[in-house]
């Protein structure tokens, strides 16, 4: 399962949070298996006020990519017809558009085959069975078909008493447990965990490279946390997830390989927290129903979403 290029600290992680087999050699969906009708009964009941928070950013041209990534485009949005009378002068006028984009382009899901290491997907599956013109034969973004479960934010910023952490910031267990403290509520299995570090701010402030790099995220140590509280799905609010550069000189994608590789955990990026975090503070709780639905990609390795959190 190893190259020698990889640390060997991450390999001793991998061996801790690997779940390979856990729910059965054919399983494509990971840790959203703990998301139970159960799970999702009691994330329900929890909905109080109705309050209704909407956590994607704007799908536009001038969105978070930058080009660093080759061919993660911004959405190009193209009008195809505008007020046509398709069925002839005088019939009903009809507009329709059209859209390229990368899939990770903006607010999205990374599936389980976003990213491979030692020549190996989630389940013990060979990168291999990612090609050209199929995509992902196994764990693309359309296996799991619906993501519904209780949502809880871990507002890491504001645990630690600051509107934004700054670049050099990689999010510990220490901090996930400040931020579940502040919550005043336990992660427990099948949830899904939102962390705000406040970057996304520098998005919104118009500083789109300043917004990918220097960038706080998710320490290397963060995949033992979320596997011993049996978490079902993390998102947060930066470009790369981790923290960027890596807190380990030259291991690049340390928690993406962890998380999705070893542990079959979809994660998020680009989500935006900002609104939830002055909801949740406002209502003075930190967990909600949240709706996370993929978009049914076949084969894909992730997918733009419109995540919105119920109070």
């Amino acid at each position: 399962m190893s190259l020698p290029t990889l640390h060997p600290a991450f390999h001793e992680i991998a061996k801790r949070v690997n779940n390979w087999g856990r729910w059965g050699a054919d399983d494509e969906i990971g840790t959203l298996n703990l998301i139970t009708d159960e799970v999702v009964r009691r994330a329900a009941a929890g909905v109080r006020s109705g309050r209704r928070v909407p956590l994607a950013l704007p799908l536009e041209q001038d969105g978070v990519q930058t080009g660093m990534i080759p061919g993660r485009v911004n959405p190009l949005h193209v009008m195809v017809q505008i007020n046509q009378e398709i069925f002839g002068p005088g019939t009903v006028a009809c507009s329709d558009d059209a859209v390229t984009l990368g899939l990770q382009a903006a607010t999205h899901w990374d599936a389980l085959t976003h990213v491979s290491h030692s020549g190996m997907l989630y389940n013990g599956r060979p990168a291999g069975t990612i090609t050209p013109h199929g995509g992902a034969a196994f764990g693309g973004i359309d296996k799991p078909r619906h993501i519904v479960s209780r949502g809880v934010l871990l507002d890491v910023a504001r645990a630690r008493g600051v509107g934004r952490l700054d670049g050099g910031h990689a999010v510990t267990p220490e901090d996930l447990d400040a931020a579940e403290e502040l919550a005043g509520t336990r992660v427990r299995a099948g949830d899904i965990v939102l962390v705000r570090t406040g970057q996304i701010q520098v998005y919104l402030a118009g500083d789109k490279h300043g917004y990918g790099y220097p960038s706080p995220g998710l320490s290397v140590h963060t995949p033992e946390w979320f596997h011993a509280r049996e978490v079902a799905a993390v998102a947060n609010d930066t470009l790369t997830f981790e923290i960027f550069p890596p807190e380990i000189e030259d291991l690049w994608l340390p928690v993406h390989a962890l998380d999705l590789v070893e542990m079959g955990m979809l994660q998020g990026q680009n989500w935006n927290l900002e609104e939830l975090s002055t909801a949740c503070g406002e209502e003075g709780r930190y967990s909600f129903l949240l709706s996370a639905m993929p978009e049914p990609f076949v084969g894909g390795t992730g997918t733009p979403v419109a995540p919105v959190a119920l109070l």
